[in-house]
C-alpha cells in the first residue's frame, strides 16, 4: 500500500477530523474514498450481482453482462446463466469452468445471475511455506484479517501438489440450489500451478453472499479450474485486500422481483458449497 504525505489547510484538517468523529471512519479511508471519487476510480469496492439467497432459491436468469463485471473489477467469482459452471475472474479475464471440465474465456456479452468482483490492489502479501490442507490456508488468512466485520478479497498463487474442485451443471430456472448441487462433477488435479481467487464475507451478511471463505481455482494454462473444495501446496503467495465499500446490483427480472427471499440460506449454502466426501 502506497503512502501519501501532503500539507492541508487547518480548515480542511478540522473538517476531516469532524467527519471522522461523526462517522467513525478511519482518516485514511475518508481520504482514499474522496480521491477515488474525484479521480473517478474504484476505491476497494466489492461489486456484487444479486444475492446468495436468490441463488439458493433457484434464481438463475442472467442479470448482468460479463463486460459490466469487468468495468467493476479484475478479480472475482460467480456463476453463469442457468447455473452453467463456475466463474473465475483473474487479471481482468473471465473464465467459465463447465461441468464437463472444459475451461474457456468468456465474451463480454455472456450473462451472469450472481457474481462478486473487485479491483484488486493487495495491502498485504505473505508466503505460506507449507499448506497441508485448505484449513491451513484459511487459518493463515485469518491471521491477516484485522476484523470479522469487514469484507476481504483474496488471491493465492503458486504450485499446488493437489487441488480438488467441482463445477455446477446447467440447471433450469427454479430448481433450488441444494437440489442442483446434489449432482455436480468433481475434479482432482495433481502437481499443478495456478491461482485461487475469492472473498471472505462476515457472518452478518449471510443473506447477501456466501459467509466465510469462498474460493475458485484456475490453472496457469487456463485449462482446469472450478469451485475449490480442497488443496495442498508449498511456498504459496497469499494476498489480501480489505474492502471499503460494498455495493449490490439487484436484478430486475420477473423471477427475482416475485421470489420469496425471506428464508435463511445458511444451511443450504453450506450443503451446496461444501465438500461432499
Amino acid at each position: 500500500m502506497k503512502r501519501l504525505q501532503t500539507p492541508i489547510s487547518p480548515g480542511l484538517w478540522q473538517a476531516l477530523k469532524n467527519h471522522a468523529e461523526r462517522t467513525h471512519e478511519p482518516l485514511s479511508h475518508i481520504v482514499s474514498r474522496a480521491l477515488a471519487d474525484y479521480l473517478q476510480v474504484s476505491h476497494h469496492t466489492l461489486f456484487q450481482v444479486s444475492t446468495a439467497t436468490a441463488l439458493v432459491e433457484g434464481i438463475y436468469q442472467g442479470a448482468v453482462r460479463v463486460g459490466t463485471l469487468r468495468e467493476h473489477g479484475d478479480l472475482g467469482l460467480g456463476t453463469f446463466e442457468n447455473l452453467d459452471g463456475e466463474m473465475v475472474m483473474v487479471d481482468g479475464h473471465v473464465f467459465q469452468v463447465r461441468a464437463d471440465g472444459s475451461v474457456h474465456e468468456c465474451a463480454d456479452a455472456v450473462l451472469a445471475p450472481f457474481a462478486v468482483v473487485t479491483h484488486f490492489e493487495p495491502e498485504t502479501t505473505v508466503t505460506l511455506e507449507l499448506c497441508p490442507e485448505l484449513k491451513a490456508l484459511t487459518f493463515r488468512f485469518d491471521r491477516l484479517r484485522k476484523s470479522d466485520n469487514l469484507f476481504f478479497a483474496l488471491r493465492v498463487d503458486g504450485h499446488f501438489e493437489y487441488v480438488h474442485t467441482r463445477a455446477m451443471c446447467k440447471t433450469r430456472e427454479g430448481v433450488p440450489l441444494v437440489k442442483a448441487a446434489a449432482v455436480q462433477p468433481e475434479f482432482e488435479f495433481h502437481d499443478i500451478p495456478g491461482t485461487l481467487v475469492g472473498f471472505w464475507t462476515p457472518e452478518y451478511a449471510k443473506r447477501l453472499s456466501v459467509p466465510g471463505y469462498h474460493l475458485h481455482f484456475i490453472s496457469d494454462d487456463r485449462k482446469h479450474g472450478g469451485h475449490l473444495l480442497q488443496c495442498r501446496g508449498t511456498n504459496l503467495r497469499l494476498q489480501i485486500q480489505r474492502e471499503g465499500d460494498y455495493r449490490v446490483a439487484l436484478p430486475e427480472t420477473e423471477d427475482f422481483l416475485k421470489a420469496d427471499l425471506r428464508r435463511d440460506p445458511t444451511t443450504d449454502l453450506a450443503t451446496a458449497e461444501g465438500d461432499k466426501r
